[in-house]
């Protein structure tokens, strides 16, 4: 039985998470973290990192960077694997997470479905066979998403640009810019209404056709079970970065 920390356990993708374990054998919920106690749930939460008592096997951390930075002390200097899917971390606090990798297994992913990561692995070897399309990404959240664009969107442009050996530009606003589109750069374009889960489209634009490659996250459940998939990954493994490019 693994046993697991919940980071974030009173927030939306922090309750993903309870169910899934509740309804899988091999986890065990040991414990909570959260700016505020919850005396429904049926395990202990916890709001300051220094109270917590019993070590976990594991940590899932969906909470907020302020929050993840946090706990990811807490796991190095308790040696605890952590599985992070937190998104909106600055350049800074991802250098972190990959320098603590070094004292504890880190698992990480800007998206936890399987099937998004997948799509990653496309999106990079479609770009290197239409070179020179005009490549845009949309991406669609729900109205309580704060960061834009998404952690997801973003590494879908990571994975295309290292496929096109780093040579595509960045453009998330053109309103200031009165200019016409670059060759070399992807655009964002994010949408935030109701409660949409999740939505990312990559076009590839050519003279005289687009191709476009979707996918549409129905559940929030979807996220918590890749999560669990990480987290059953990555206890027992030796220091070091780990993401879904490992599992799959």
């Amino acid at each position: 039985m693994i046993r697991v920390l919940i980071n974030g356990c009173n927030g939306k993708m922090g309750q993903e998470v309870i169910k899934a374990i509740n309804n899988n054998e091999k986890f065990e919920i040991l414990s909570g973290m959260d700016i505020k106690d919850n005396p429904e749930y049926a395990f202990p939460v916890y709001t300051k990192v220094e109270e917590i008592k019993e070590k976990p096997d594991v940590i899932i951390d969906f909470s907020v960077p302020v929050a993840t930075m946090k706990i990811l002390e807490y796991a190095k200097n308790n040696k605890v694997p952590i599985v992070i899917a937190t998104t909106g971390l600055s350049d800074e606090e991802k250098q972190k997470i990959k320098e603590y990798s070094k004292e504890t297994p880190i698992f990480q992913s800007a998206n936890m479905s399987y099937d998004i990561n997948l799509m990653k692995k496309i999106v990079a070897e479609v770009a290197k066979n239409l070179i020179g399309t005009d490549i845009e990404i949309v991406e669609t959240h729900h109205n309580r998403k704060i960061d834009a664009p998404s952690g997801t969107a973003l590494m879908l442009a990571d994975s295309i640009n290292e496929a096109l050996d780093n040579s595509m530009e960045y453009n998330f606003n053109r309103f200031q810019n009165r200019e016409k589109r670059k060759k070399n750069e992807i655009g964002f374009s994010s949408i935030r209404g109701g409660n949409i889960v999740g939505e990312h489209t990559v076009c590839f634009f050519g003279e005289n056709d687009c191709l476009e490659i979707t996918h549409k996250a129905y559940s929030r459940g979807l996220f918590a079970e890749g999560a669990l998939k990480g987290a059953e990954y990555i206890v027992g493994k030796e220091n070091g970065y780990y993401t879904m490019d490992d599992i799959i």
